[in-house]
């Protein structure tokens, strides 16, 4: 059996496995924050928090993957450079014709 992904990139199983994670960690403090012995208003500030700290998460995350592409292009794009520079290169020609 081969595997056909490229070098470094996640298996669907990993992603299932963040996504998992994911949905039991956050729930898991929603439901601890719903149960709190506490007012409705500490309640609400640390739901608020939380939310909070979901969205920054998703847009670190994001910000992150975008710099990881650019690099990756950036990467691709000068590597064809070099690769056509190589090939109209020719060690063997006169320089003065």
């Amino acid at each position: 059996m081969t595997n056909s992904q490229a070098p470094g990139t996640p298996s669907g199983a990993f992603h299932v496995q963040a996504i998992v994670s994911f949905a039991i960690s956050l729930g898991a403090v929603i439901v601890a924050i719903a149960y709190l012995p506490d007012s409705g208003w500490v309640r609400a500030f640390l739901a608020l928090g939380v939310l909070y700290l979901t969205t920054s998460a998703f847009t670190l995350a994001k910000c992150i993957r975008d710099k990881q592409e650019t690099l990756s292009v950036t990467s691709r794009i000068d590597q064809a450079r070099l690769e056509r520079l190589l090939a109209e290169h020719d060690p063997f020609r006169s320089s003065g014709s």
